[in-house]
């Protein structure tokens, strides 16, 4: 389906919001809308893909399956965000949709030329990659001082960011797009923990659990506050 910038709920924090009306129109000709479903590779390790994209809603995982076959989760991906890094290919991960996303998708190549005659592009992907650098080394400083519930109250709150369609307000209700064993995956927690910070958080009213992965933020400001602990 061709691009519709116009429309993008992201036009205004994704790399193209570098662009001119004119300079988008012309890097929309080239692409093309894609929707993937929850559990669906969007791109495997080790495929070579000539592809890459924004993420324009949903939420990616960036993953890698070591030789014994269990996975690890090494970041997420928010909607504005880059997949096919083009500074740093990522031949050797998985791309999987957690949740049903949608992605303007683009042929490598298509993009690498469309880069050379708008620098200004290049420089706001060099922007992103420099700045999603610094935030993955901020996080695991704080990381390593935070407790466990700042660390689950630090995902909760992205992850409520994430399934907002507002670019100015985190979603009240959304579903948890990873299991607790993914969420202590990527934070470094056991399963255990992870569910009785949740808990927790549930009896000190900050939120409401709703079946296995539903939850509804009733404190918000209360939780962003742990979060940044």
């Amino acid at each position: 389906m061709k691009l519709d910038c116009a429309h993008c709920p992201v036009r205004d924090s994704a790399a193209c919001s570098a662009l001119s009306d004119a300079e988008r129109e012309e890097l929309s000709r080239l692409g093309r809308h894609r929707t993937f479903a929850r559990g669906e590779t969007i791109f495997r390790a080790g495929d070579g893909n000539d592809q890459c994209a924004t993420l324009t809603s949903g939420l990616l995982k960036i993953a890698q399956v070591d030789a014994n076959g269990s996975e690890r989760i090494l970041s997420l991906v928010h909607p504005a965000g880059f997949a096919g890094e083009m500074f740093a290919p990522i031949l050797n991960h998985d791309v999987v949709a957690l949740t049903d996303s949608r992605l303007c998708l683009f042929r490598r190549s298509d993009y690498e030329a469309a880069m050379e005659r708008h620098p200004a592009l290049t420089n706001a992907l060099l922007r992103r990659s420099a700045r999603d650098l610094y935030d993955a080394r901020t996080q695991i400083a704080l990381d390593a001082k935070r407790g466990a519930g700042a660390k689950v109250a630090n995902l909760l709150v992205a992850l409520a960011k994430a399934a907002s369609h507002s670019p100015c307000h985190a979603a009240a209700r959304f579903e948890l797009p990873l299991t607790r064993g993914e969420m202590g995956q990527l934070l470094g927690l056991t399963i255990e923990t992870v569910s009785r910070q949740l808990t927790r958080f549930e009896k000190d009213g900050m939120i409401e659990k709703s079946g296995a992965r539903g939850i509804l933020v009733k404190d918000p400001a209360r939780l962003t506050a742990l979060a940044g602990a």
